[in-house]
């Protein structure tokens, strides 16, 4: 049996110690950063959201700050788990794709949760529900949802509202934002414009008497917060906050502040549906058309 020369034997085993030095070195920091970004945030400790520019009351830009019931709510929800918001402005179109690719932790939009939405993102608990709106030139003589067979309907591309067009088989002409499709009412370049309602409201009422809202009806599924694919711990933590602010009467505060009067259907839960939702508007059905109805995507 052959011995290595005492150098050398004393060089290897420093090379194994340096080896196993490093390794060890590698995994107390692998589970250094776990503590310190337990829910995979593009920056440790700040929720970065992506969100909308234009659609109040829900999300839009005021004073050069990001507001809306959405984002407000979700700033109080992220406090509760410690973390602090930073609000992106984007297109919807592209919103879920950039939640997705961590571009955002989240999605804060007044996004309906829908089966083919689900393929691109996981959602949190509802916190919000939702009207659709038909906005139409003065004049028109459409007054439902049931009469836009043949008609040039104009959507925001990708919303809750195209889905629905498209599922009514209404060819619709898709814009990327609210203002794009509010151009086309007032240029007579469209009959009618699906609309989160809120939105359509605030828009005939803006437009001096060029646009009436013709029609309202109750979205059929919750809004959510949207994360990426797979992100649990994050999905697990904001449905936390959530619950918490809606136990501790934020919930009921910031549905007053951005929708004052505003009756809660009768079966719409927030949350989880186990937590009590102190000085709640009194319930109205829920297939019953409501003053001030939210906007959803």
């Amino acid at each position: 049996m052959r011995f290595l020369p005492a150098l050398t034997r004393f060089a290897a085993l420093g090379v194994a110690a340096v080896v196993g030095a490093a390794a060890l070195t590698a995994c107390g920091d692998d589970t250094s950063a776990a503590a310190e970004n337990p829910y995979g945030l593009v920056q440790p400790g700040v929720l970065r959201a992506g969100t909308l520019t234009d659609a109040p009351p829900n999300v839009y830009l005021k004073d050069g700050k990001f507001t809306g019931f959405d984002n407000d709510l979700l700033t109080a929800v992220a406090e509760k788990i410690g973390l602090r918001v930073e609000f992106v402005g984007t297109d919807f179109s592209a919103l879920l794709s950039q939640v997705n690719n961590r571009k955002f932790d989240v999605g804060s939009s007044s996004i309906t949760i829908t089966e083919a939405r689900k393929k691109t993102v996981d959602f949190g608990n509802g916190y919000d529900f939702g009207y659709f709106g038909l906005d139409v030139p003065a004049g028109s003589p459409i007054t439902g949802f049931d009469q836009l067979a043949g008609k040039r309907v104009v959507v925001v591309q990708g919303t809750v509202q195209d889905d629905y067009a498209t599922g009514q088989k209404l060819d619709p002409v898709r814009v990327p934002d609210y203002n794009g499709a509010l151009n086309q009412l007032k240029a007579g370049t469209a009959d009618a414009w699906i609309a989160p309602a809120e939105i359509g409201e605030k828009s005939a009422a803006d437009s001096g008497g060029k646009i009436t809202v013709a029609a309202k009806q109750l979205s059929p599924t919750p809004t959510a917060y949207a994360v990426a694919k797979g992100n649990d711990a994050l999905r697990a933590a904001l449905d936390k906050g959530l619950d918490e602010v809606i136990a501790d009467g934020t919930w009921s505060r910031l549905q007053e502040q951005y929708y004052p009067g505003r009756p809660v259907p009768a079966d719409f839960k927030p949350g989880s549906g186990s937590v009590p939702v102190p000085g709640a508007s009194a319930a109205a059905p829920a297939g019953s058309a409501a003053p001030s109805p939210s906007a959803s995507s």
